[in-house]
C-alpha cells in the first residue's frame, strides 16, 4: 500500500480469531507469535495482514506479554491514521491484526546510499511525534521496514509511549527516536549526515547516559540470565553461537569454497538453521559428504536443518555476500527476491537458488485457532 494518511480506518473490535487465515509464521519469541496471512473483514473483504497473538505464551510471561500488547494496541489506535505504519485492522481476545506491506527490514534491505529512504524515515518520525507518540525502540533495525515502494515504515509498537512536546521528557524521548534513526543513517549513508546530525549523534541525552550506565545492565541480567531471553527477534543462541560453529566447520571441507548461514522459524516454534554451501571450481560436492564432514568435525553434532549446495554465493557491489537475499530464501519468503536482486547476474543466480530451496515447511495453510 502506498504511504498516505488513513482518516477513515475502521478498527474491528471483539474480532473473530477464525477470520484470520495463517500463511507464514514470521517470528516467535517468549512474548508473542507474529504471523502473516489473510484477514476477512466483517463486510467480506479479504485483506493481506499480519497478526500478533499472545494466547500461547508461558504463564511466566503472560502478564508482561499482555502489557506489551496493550501498549501496541493503544499506540496503533492513535497513529494508524498517520500512514507511518500499516493500519490496525482488528483487535480480539489476545490478538491484534494489522495491514501488510511488501518490504524487508532495514538489516536485510541495507539501503546503502539510499537518501530517499532516510528522508522518508525522518518524515515518518515527524508524523509520529506530531500524533503524540514516540516509538521508543528504533535502535533495532528490525523495527524499520523498507517498503517495495522505497518508503520507510515503522513496525512493532510494543514499547511506544504517549508524549507531549510541552514536557521535557517528551522532547527527550522524541530526540532519542531521532538519534536512533541517525545512527542507522550513519551506517548506510554516512556521507549524507549534516553537521547538525553529527552533533546530535555525539550528544546523548541524560536519560540515555543513565540507562546505559545502570538500567541496561539490569535489563540484560533479567532478560538473559533470569528469563533466558535474547532480544534478537526470537533468534537466540542457535543463530549467534551454534550457526557460526557450523559455518566454520563446513568451510574447512577441502572442496568447499564458501558457506553462508541463515535462519528460519519452524512450525514447532524453534529456530532452524540453513546452510548455503558453494563448492570449489570443478569440485563435485554432495549434501551427504557435507553432513558427514560436519559430524566428524563437531562431535556434539549440533542440529543443522538444511544444507543446500549452490553454484556460488550472491555478492553485492562491495563484494559482501547478499545476506538479505539468502535469508529470504531460507525463510521461504521469495516474493521480494527478484526486486531486491539488483543486477541481472544476481537475479539469475537467485532464481536458480530459490527454485532449489529446501525450506517449504514454514508456509502453512489452515484456519487459525
Amino acid at each position: 500500500m502506498p504511504r498516505r494518511e488513513n482518516p477513515d480506518v475502521a478498527i474491528e473490535y471483539e474480532a473473530d480469531p477464525g477470520a484470520f487465515r495463517v500463511d507464514t509464521v514470521l517470528k516467535r519469541d517468549v512474548f508473542s507469535t507474529v504471523e502473516r496471512g489473510t484477514y476477512v473483514t466483517r463486510d467480506g473483504r479479504a485483506l493481506e495482514a499480519v497478526r500478533r497473538r499472545w494466547d500461547t505464551v508461558s504463564l511466566w510471561f503472560a502478564l508482561l506479554a499482555a502489557r506489551l500488547a496493550a501498549f501496541e494496541r493503544r499506540a496503533l489506535e492513535k497513529v494508524t491514521r498517520t500512514g507511518v505504519t500499516t493500519p490496525l485492522l482488528a483487535v480480539g481476545d489476545r490478538f491484534l491484526v494489522r495491514g501488510w506491506i511488501e518490504g524487508v527490514p532495514l538489516h536485510i534491505a541495507r539501503p546503502h546510499g539510499d537518501r530517499h529512504f532516510f528522508h522518508s524515515a525522518r518524515a515518518a518520525l515527524r508524523q509520529l511525534h506530531r500524533a503524540g507518540y514516540v516509538h521508543n525502540d528504533l535502535a533495532k533495525q528490525q523495527n524499520w521496514l523498507r517498503g517495495a515502494d522505497g518508503e520507510a515504515w515503522l513496525m512493532d509498537f510494543q514499547l511506544a509511549l504517549p508524549i507531549s512536546r510541552r514536557w521535557k521528557l517528551g522532547r527527550v524521548l522524541a530526540y532519542e527516536d531521532l538519534r536512533h534513526l541517525l545512527k542507522h543513517k550513519r551506517t548506510y549513508c554516512p556521507g549524507d549526515l549534516t553537521p547538525r546530525e553529527k552533533a546530535m549523534l555525539a550528544k546523548k541525552s541524560v536519560i540515555t547516559r543513565v540507562w546505559m550506565a545502570t538500567g541496561k545492565k539490569v535489563y540484560r541480567f533479567v532478560t538473559r540470565r533470569l528469563m533466558s531471553y535474547s532480544d534478537t527477534e526470537g533468534r537466540g543462541p542457535r543463530v549467534t553461537q551454534v550457526g557460526p560453529r557450523i559455518a566454520a566447520a563446513l568451510a574447512a571441507h577441502p572442496q568447499v569454497e564458501a558457506v553462508h548461514m541463515a535462519d528460519f522459524q519452524t512450525l514447532g516454534g524453534k529456530v532452524g538453521l540453513y546452510a548455503f554451501v558453494a563448492p570449489r571450481a570443478g569440485a563435485e560436492l554432495s549434501v551427504e559428504a557435507v553432513r558427514g564432514h560436519l559430524d566428524a568435525a563437531l562431535p556434539d553434532r549440533p542440529h543443522l536443518d538444511h544444507v543446500q549446495i549452490v553454484p556460488r554465493l550472491p555478492l553485492g557491489p562491495d563484494g559482501a555476500v547478499r545476506d538479505d537475499l539468502l535469508l529470504l530464501v531460507a525463510r521461504n519468503q521469495i516474493e521480494m527476491v527478484d526486486a531486491l536482486s539488483g543486477s541481472d547476474d544476481v537475479r539469475a543466480l537467485m532464481a536458480e537458488i530459490a527454485r532449489a530451496r529446501l525450506n517449504l515447511t514454514d508456509r502453512i495453510t489452515r484456519t487459525a485457532a
